[in-house]
């Protein structure tokens, strides 16, 4: 049974080219991506600063409009939906935001931050159930009732990445877009987070799209691994085949750059040369090619597939096996 799924999605988005230019610009944040979410899932997302990683899971949630292509939820296509039929099916599908500091407004006290979305969808008949459903959800996440008067300035960063979990529940929803809840938090805190989340998805049978850039946390919590790059998905399989036999060149530089506990660990460090190429004018073939150090003459002609190059493990590039 498929919770989500995701068919040629794609984000362009326009860019002024000089004041008088009538050619147009897109920048490719996602480009033509397609996968799979079953319930009860976790499936990791992971790939470096600017490669659409946000972009993608914001337009699962219809936060930034879709190009073209289709996101089906439960069955039923959502990427079209719009006013009340969106906001009804949006109940479902919640967003867990990077930022614990600018997600939160500051001149809200926590009981309103986390009671709005009871009242968009009318799920407290009255105050008194709405402040006894602020309080559960609270201590869903580790706070106390006390925690509902105050304002986000009064929190920590993970107490409020608390909060904003706290405000993702409320709506019962089945699943919830993570997008880096614990890259701007400190090392023991993520742990936390982590644990929480985890105790969260077995209590409720939530399903997540969890997205970082730490391949380590990302093993640790999801069952599979999608790797990005450029707009593309470029890597996906079971998260311990990702990590230990990775088959896409850029997934095995990424698993290279990861620290090792063994000071007398093997591992050799793959550096890639230059910086990732603009979004607004990708090179031809596949769009690793200018990086890749084992990139042949094809690879600069021809756009590799996401094709299954073992049982579970599918990579676009035309050199996996």
């Amino acid at each position: 049974m498929k919770l989500l799924e995701v068919e040629n999605l794609k984000v362009h988005f326009p860019v002024r080219h000089g004041l008088f230019s009538r050619s147009k610009l897109f920048v490719r944040a996602v480009d033509d991506v397609s996968f799979e979410l079953a319930p009860g899932e976790t499936l990791g997302l992971v790939g470096e600063s600017g490669c659409g990683k946000t972009t993608l899971g914001r337009a699962i949630v219809r936060l930034v409009e879709p190009t073209s292509g289709q996101v089906f939820f439960e069955g039923e296509e959502i990427s079209r939906l719009d006013g009340p039929e969106l906001r009804a099916r949006r109940r479902r599908l919640q967003m867990i935001f990077q930022d614990p500091y600018g997600s939160l407004n500051p001149r809200m006290t926590i009981e309103d931050i986390i009671g709005e979305a009871l009242d968009i969808h009318r799920l407290a008949p009255t105050p008194e159930a709405r402040r006894k459903q602020v309080e559960e959800l609270l201590a869903a996440v580790g706070l106390s009732a006390e925690h509902a008067k105050r304002y986000p300035h009064e929190f920590s960063g993970g107490q409020r990445q608390r909060i904003g979990i706290a405000r993702a529940l409320a709506v019962q929803p089945k699943l919830i877009v993570c997008d880096e809840p614990v890259s701007a938090l400190d090392v023991s805190i993520q742990a936390q987070i982590i644990n929480l989340l985890q105790e969260l998805q077995g209590q409720r049978g939530l399903s997540y799209l969890f997205i970082a850039h730490d391949l380590a946390v990302v093993e640790h919590i999801s069952r599979r691994v999608m790797v990005m790059y450029l707009g593309r998905i470029v890597e996906l399989a079971e998260a311990r085949s990702i990590v230990r036999q990775p088959k896409h060149p850029y997934t095995q530089a990424l698993i290279s750059a990861v620290p090792v506990v063994d000071p007398d660990s093997k591992r050799q460090r793959i550096v890639l040369p230059g910086d990732a190429p603009s979004p607004i004018d990708p090179p031809g073939g596949c769009p690793f090619h200018p990086r890749c150090p084992v990139a042949e003459a094809r690879c600069r002609m021809e756009i590799p597939v996401l094709r299954e190059v073992t049982a579970g493990h599918w990579a676009a590039c035309h050199l996996a096996k």
